[in-house]
């Protein structure tokens, strides 16, 4: 319930607000002091590479492959998921609008026209006033001001900039999250190409078993078993070669779907060898991971919104003071309308616009929360709620981050181990390879000693490609654990003052 005090009751007012301020002073709860949060990440005990870098907003670019890069063009073209995230931004941008335009000043124009009939049997009847018809003309305009003496709407805007800073945030995560998504899917489908070449080698090499043993078959040299192994092991690559084939179509088409084009839309795409890689953990990961993750920065400025509500809701306990003004012109006439310039009887509304007809009034008030049926302790407990909600968000964000780090650092570097004993591996059948080449050319030895060399180069050869494959899309998800070129200096300027900045905007969105 509202109370709202006029200029008539005005000895009175100092009395009211006294008393109000007496009563809600026992109820008004303390203000909500900035939440100590957490300002690293905890990576201890995980191993730094002197000299890695942070990924850069364009990281993409570290792969050296030009055909990424086009796919890439086109996804941040016409991706519907980008669309999405886009247009959070803007209506958290509306929201600030509409938060800033309901503190200050109001100024409204109003114009009204009414012609009515008095009823015979009213109070005052016609025939004593000596007409049934009236007319009444009034134009104005009206000045109205809240004075924000409790920081209540200050608050609701550095929330909704607040709120807005987050959505930013938050389509920096969607923009990394469909490009990462991209990058994998194009590597995966390299990754598969190449494979499909070596598999293509490799069910040669095996034709050309099978033809051997035929052969020695039907001059009585082997036994026709020989021919049946043979046959089973050109069936089971060429089995591997319809799985990659069938593998390709469809990376293609999540590949497309990703990119929102249809799979014969997409840019051609050759084969070509898969990228080397170069990078690690940097050793500030610890201290900047907070600044450099698009969903830390976003929990942040959660917190700091739902600090701001608790402001809010805590303004709603004092008196609210406004006050309003009006001036314009009024006047009411009997007969038919008629204005200035016109003729007609003494009285019309031509007298609309002389100085006897202007009007002016001026409305201090005050509005006092004296009962409000709990509700005021209800919204402060909601804002308080929410707040503790954002708190926890936040640290299980930074406590996400940490394992996502950690774990996509730790699988590097189990592959890494792997992939260097493979290329040893490789290395030792391309040398067994080379001798047996060399044997079958002396004629010291048959030439299914060398093919069966090359078939187990062959298959060394995929099983490195497979691990590449891993590797890469190993770093692709530290790319992101990390941040993918996200970086929010606002967050950090948050973290070092335990408050906002609300007219500064986060950096670095890709």
């Amino acid at each position: 319930m509202n109370a709202v005090l006029s200029p008539t009751v005005a000895r009175l007012r100092p009395l009211a607000l006294l008393a109000a301020l007496s009563l809600a002073g026992c109820w008004i709860p303390a203000k909500v002091q900035h939440p100590a949060l957490r300002d690293d990440v905890p990576l201890a005990g995980l191993p730094t590479q002197a000299g890695a870098e942070w990924p850069a907003s364009d990281w993409w670019r570290k792969y050296n492959d030009p055909q990424l890069d086009q796919v890439m063009a086109l996804v941040m073209k016409q991706s519907p998921d980008l669309e999405q995230a886009r247009s959070r931004v803007k209506t958290a941008e509306q929201s600030v609008r509409v938060a800033a335009a309901q503190a200050g000043l109001t100024i409204k124009g109003n114009g009204q026209l009414t012609r009515q009939r008095m009823s015979d049997h009213s109070l005052i009847p016609s025939s004593l006033l000596g007409f049934n018809w009236y007319n009444q003309a009034d134009l104005s305009v009206q000045l109205e001001y809240d004075f924000d003496f409790w920081g209540k709407k200050r608050s609701s805007i550095e929330a909704a900039l607040d709120q807005a800073h987050a959505a930013e945030a938050e389509r920096s995560a969607a923009v990394l999250a469909i490009q990462n998504a991209v990058a994998d899917a194009y590597f995966s489908l390299l990754a598969d190409q190449n494979r499909l070449q070596l598999s293509e080698q490799a069910v040669a090499v095996q034709q050309r078993l099978l033809h051997i043993a035929e052969l020695r078959v039907r001059q009585g040299v082997d036994l026709p078993d020989t021919v049946q192994q043979a046959q089973s092991q050109l069936a089971s690559v060429q089995q591997m070669q319809a799985t990659l084939e069938g593998s390709i179509e469809l990376r293609k088409v999540v590949l497309a779907a990703l990119v929102n084009v249809s799979p014969a839309e997409l840019p051609p795409l050759p084969p070509h060898p898969l990228p080397e890689l170069e990078g690690g953990l940097p050793d500030d990961a610890r201290l900047d991971l907070i600044a450099r993750r698009p969903d830390i920065a976003a929990s942040r400025w959660q917190v700091e919104a739902a600090l701001k509500q608790t402001d809010v809701a805590r303004a709603d306990y004092f008196p609210d003071f406004s006050i309003n003004a009006m001036a314009g012109l009024s006047s009411t006439d009997q007969g038919a309308p008629h204005f200035a310039g016109s003729s007609g009887s003494k009285g019309d509304l031509g007298n609309l616009f002389t100085a006897g007809s202007r009007v002016f009034g001026i409305t201090p008030a005050v509005h006092l929360p004296i009962f409000e049926g709990g509700r005021l302790k209800a919204n402060y407990g909601a804002s308080r709620a929410q707040l503790d909600a954002a708190i926890a968000d936040y640290n299980v964000t930074v406590t996400n981050a940490a394992r996502d780090v950690a774990t996509q650092t730790v699988t590097a570097q189990q592959i890494a181990a792997r992939r260097e004993k493979q290329d040893a591996q490789v290395k030792a059948n391309e040398a067994l390879f080379t001798s047996a080449q060399a044997r079958a050319a002396h004629g010291t030895r048959d030439a299914r000693e060398s093919l069966n060399a090359q078939a187990q180069v062959l298959q060394q050869r995929d099983q490195a490609i497979t691990l590449q494959a891993q590797a890469i899309s190993t770093d692709l998800a530290l790319i992101k654990a990390l941040g993918g070129g996200y970086r929010s200096d606002a967050a950090r300027t948050v973290q070092s003052a335990n408050a906002p900045t609300p007219t500064s905007n986060p950096a670095g969105a890709p």
